[in-house]
């Protein structure tokens, strides 16, 4: 028994020791395992950190700038945010270059408080999101960095934008950025526009409110100010009577085409007044792809499919890096056994480095086209400063309103119609040449004639100051002749006006004329012989001085001299700068007015005092087959507006003409008008649909209206040149049926030229002021016109020229009725005998004055008499309307102050 006790206890020693080597061999299995499992893990984590620093190295560098960059940022975030806080609450309104000036001031102010802010501050930097802004870019956004951060205001803003939009860039902008959200149109005339914004309100749909005035309807001011309140769990709010759920996504925009409207305070505080104004840079962008489009289409389509693919490259690169960094901060513990987290990494970088080589690709191609682009540049800020001229105008008259979508229209039919060219250089000039006279051509047709020789005069000027060939302070001395209190200096001469002395006196600070009050002094015989002079604009200066002005110089020399004849060398500036035809407008042609309108663009005649279009309008409306039945006409005033509707309804279907006559009496009705003219649609107008209307300049005129119209202007033209030319373009004189009909040719031809020569005689009369006539009288075609016809017929009836007869119907009916002064009455009988005389017919060397210059031509084809009158001079001489030479002299000095107060109205600060 003790031998199996020992040999049991030896077993149990031994299974004791096997049992402690199992379990040593199982713990060095695990071990293994676990060993195994590291071994696996760590090459895994190898293979990953591999793949990280693979995928994310080069994004070391990239993310350090960035870092450090938005360390920067991060301590410059207070002045930043508070900078940007005061642009969207407060210079929304304002012009580029008053809120660049504005911010520069606040940052130098912040800096002062010692509040941290960048040095080179932007809006665009500061709260603008690339992805976004060119996202704007493709929707209609102008590139300009004014535009932009107007859109940056706009989606910043707690209140809702109230837009300044005269040429309808955000109006364009906004319908295209919320298409996609099925953007509603309203307008304050529209009968349903609450409906509308009701609900849209409660759907969330964003509303564009167009076109709006001065005044906002109050049923809308809820709105504006947000009054939300909660209502059963729901945000509502109240509009008139109703309460309505108000949807969070709702967004609110107004626009206005007014150019500078005046908004009360009340108004303003309700929105987000935005200037939307176009500014030089976004023009030239504009018109730049319009003749790149036409002229070389193979490049915008390229480059536009650039612009749509860089926009979304960059946004899928964006999209990558949030992602990337979305999972590096968010990963627990180390990423590099997070295998979800770099698989997702690896793809986004390799999608990241594809796009990132696209882009590359696609940005040198856009490179090789901007430079090409590029060749088409000075036609595109050439334009755009022939735009700007234009747009200034409205500051004379309010009638002179003209849209972008016409001036584009005009510019795309240059590029059209003009010559065409291989050598680039060659066609941008053609293409300069024609758009310059195009645009000329089309805005004097609706100018008086009084601003025709200034927008010549502007157009040349602006485009001289964009070459750096005229400095600004001489153009500001030219206008306004200097700023100054008392003159220290005597005057040296006693010939020379006070005014004029201390003129030169202050042009003598101007860099070029150093030295001219001393040299002035030492010369004084010299320019005297310039102020005596007839023609001081012609006369050599003394010595140095000849040489060392320009044209332009000289004429602030004149200026200072002789202001009288500021007129004549500024036509000859624009001869020689232009060409003669910038100076010499083309005849009125109703028939060509007629060509470039549509159903949908009313045609308007913009009246001045004593001007009649419709005798022209009736006999034009009966050349087209559009007389009697076809045509409605209708002087507007009390009570008028349901009849105006009625006949425009009928017209609308039954494509006939209808003529509203006398707009600026019906003030009430002109939103009406307005509202009329917005929904006529090409698809539901008859296209033979005309809408004629005739208003004196009215500040109450719609301007919608005015710049989808045709505007014309039918005054007696400036001159007696143009004037007789005029005369003979008119209806029956043009008619050569009636001009060949006379029993009597030779006699008829000659007193008719004379009759038309007295009729532009006694216009031009009225420019001399009291001199002229004591009283202004209104002299128009109607009493040429009826004067022809009676002379035409006392022809045909008598054997002989009854002289006394058509002295008597001319003289004392046709235009001595309308004479209230018996010394005018006296004169006008006089004048009119020069013309009406027996000499006249018999005697082919009788002349009108002493000159030998104006004259009867002898009988001859309607063409020969156009010639004539196309060779007499252009400013007349006071002799031929029986007057000293010193007459012109006050006549001209008030021409030149209207010229100069009338220029200064345009001459708005920079954009």
């Amino acid at each position: 028994m003790e031998g199996l006790r020992k040999k049991q206890a030896a077993l149990k020693e031994v299974q004791d020791k096997l049992a402690k080597l199992q379990r040593t061999l199982e713990s060095n299995k695990t071990k293994k395992a676990d060993l195994e499992n590291q071994v696996d893990l760590c090459s895994k984590k190898l293979e990953r950190a591999e793949q990280l620093i693979g995928g994310l190295g080069g994004e070391k560098t990239r993310w350090s700038v960035t870092a450090k960059q938005l360390g920067i940022q991060y301590n410059n975030l207070t002045g930043d945010i508070l900078i940007s806080s005061g642009i969207v609450a407060y210079l929304g309104a304002f012009t580029s270059i008053y809120r660049q000036t504005q911010a520069c001031e606040w940052a130098a102010l912040c800096k002062s408080r010692h509040i941290p802010c960048s040095e080179d501050f932007s809006l665009m930097g500061c709260l603008g999101e690339p992805v976004k802004i060119r996202a704007w870019n493709i929707t209609g956004l102008p590139s300009d960095s004014f535009s932009i951060d107007n859109a940056i205001i706009i989606s910043n803003a707690r209140r809702w934008p109230l837009m300044i939009d005269p040429q309808g860039q955000a109006n364009k902008w906004v319908k295209n950025m919320e298409k996609a959200n099925t953007l509603h149109i309203i307008k304050l005339s529209d009968s349903d526009f609450v409906r509308t914004l009701e609900n849209c309100v409660q759907f969330g749909t964003p509303v564009l409110l167009e076109n709006i005035g001065e005044e906002l309807d109050p049923i809308l001011e809820p709105l504006l100010l947000k009054q939300t309140f909660k209502q059963g769990g729901s945000v509502c709010i109240r509009l008139g009577d109703s309460t309505i759920e108000y949807a969070p996504d709702f967004r609110f925009y107004i626009t206005t085409k007014l150019r500078n409207p005046h908004y009360l305070p009340e108004t303003s505080v309700k929105v987000t007044l935005l200037n939307f104004m176009i500014t030089p840079e976004g023009m030239q962008d504009q018109l730049l792809g319009i003749v790149v489009a036409r002229e070389r289409p193979d490049l915008e389509e390229e480059k536009q499919a650039l612009i749509l693919q860089g926009a979304e490259n960059k946004r899928q690169l964006k999209e990558i890096e949030d992602k990337i960094l979305e999972v590096l901060s968010s990963s627990e513990g180390n990423i590099l056994e997070d295998e979800t987290a770099i698989k997702i990494l690896s793809s986004s970088k390799v999608l990241a480095n594809e796009i990132t080589e696209k882009q590359a690709v696609a940005e040198v191609t856009e490179k090789k086209i901007d430079a090409t682009r590029l060749g088409y540049r000075p036609i595109a800020i050439h334009s755009s400063i022939l735009f700007f001229s234009i747009a200034d105008l409205a500051n004379i008259e309010p009638m002179y309103q003209y849209s972008l979508t016409w001036f584009i229209n005009l510019f795309t039919m240059s590029i059209e119609n003009s010559e065409k060219c291989d050598n680039l250089d060659t066609r941008l000039q053609i293409l300069r040449d024609h758009f310059t006279y195009s645009l000329y051509v089309n805005v004097c047709r609706s100018l008086f004639e009084k601003d025709k020789l200034l927008f010549s005069f502007c157009l040349n000027v602006n485009l001289l100051k964009h070459e750096k060939m005229i400095d600004d302070s001489e153009w500001k001395f030219l206008l306004t002749g200097g700023v100054g209190l008392d003159n220290p200096h005597p005057n040296p001469c006693t010939w020379l006006p006070t005014n004029s002395w201390d003129e030169i006196c202050r042009l003598d600070s101007l860099v070029t004329f150093k030295y001219i009050r001393r040299d002035f002094e030492r010369l004084k015989e010299g320019w005297k012989q310039v102020y005596d002079s007839m023609e001081p604009h012609h006369v050599p200066f003394p010595e140095e001085w000849q040489d060392k002005l320009g044209e332009f110089q000289r004429m602030l020399m004149i200026r200072c001299l002789r202001p009288d004849k500021v007129v004549p060398m500024v036509q000859e500036f624009v001869i020689h700068s232009l060409g003669r035809k910038f100076i010499e407008a083309p005849p009125f042609d109703l028939g060509k007015a007629f060509g470039d309108s549509h159903c949908c663009a009313p045609l308007i005649f913009i009246l001045s005092p004593g001007s009649d279009p419709m005798a022209a309008l009736l006999r034009f409306a009966d050349d087209q087959g559009f007389g009697g039945a076809k045509l409605s006409s209708l002087s507007l005033g009390q009570g008028q507006g349901p009849i105006a509707m009625q006949m425009i309804e009928k017209a609308i279907k039954e494509g006939t003409w209808v003529v509203l006559q006398n707009c600026h009496l019906a003030t009430s009705w002109m939103p009406m008008l307005e509202k009329v003219c917005e929904e006529l649609n090409p698809d539901t107008t008859h296209p033979d649909f005309r809408l004629w209307l005739t208003s004196y300049p009215s500040p109450t005129f719609p301007v919608s209206v005015l710049q989808n119209g045709v505007k014309m202007t039918n005054e007696a033209p400036k001159g007696l040149r143009a004037n007789i030319g005029r005369s003979y373009l008119m209806d029956p004189i043009s008619d050569p049926e009636f001009f060949n009909s006379c029993n009597k040719p030779g006699a008829f031809k000659k007193l008719l030229y004379g009759l038309c020569f007295f009729h532009a005689l006694v216009q031009e009369r009225r420019k001399f002021g009291p001199l002229g006539w004591n009283i202004p009288y209104e002299f128009n075609e109607t009493d040429l016109r009826i004067s022809v016809q009676q002379l035409h017929m006392f022809l045909n009836q008598y054997q002989e020229v009854p002289f006394d007869a058509i002295r008597y119907m001319t003289g004392e009916c046709n235009y001595g009725g309308r004479v209230t002064d018996d010394w005018d009455r006296r004169s006008l009988r006089t004048v009119l005998a020069k013309f009406y005389n027996n000499q006249i017919t018999d005697n082919p060397d009788y002349k009108f004055d002493s000159s030998g210059l104006y004259y009867s031509p002898p009988e001859g084809d309607y063409n020969s008499y156009i010639e004539y009158t196309k060779t007499l001079p252009l400013n007349p001489t006071p002799e031929i309307f029986g007057m000293n030479a010193n007459a012109d002299i006050t006549k001209d000095q008030t021409e030149t102050k209207l010229l100069f107060d009338s220029i200064l109205l345009t001459q708005v600060p920079c954009r």
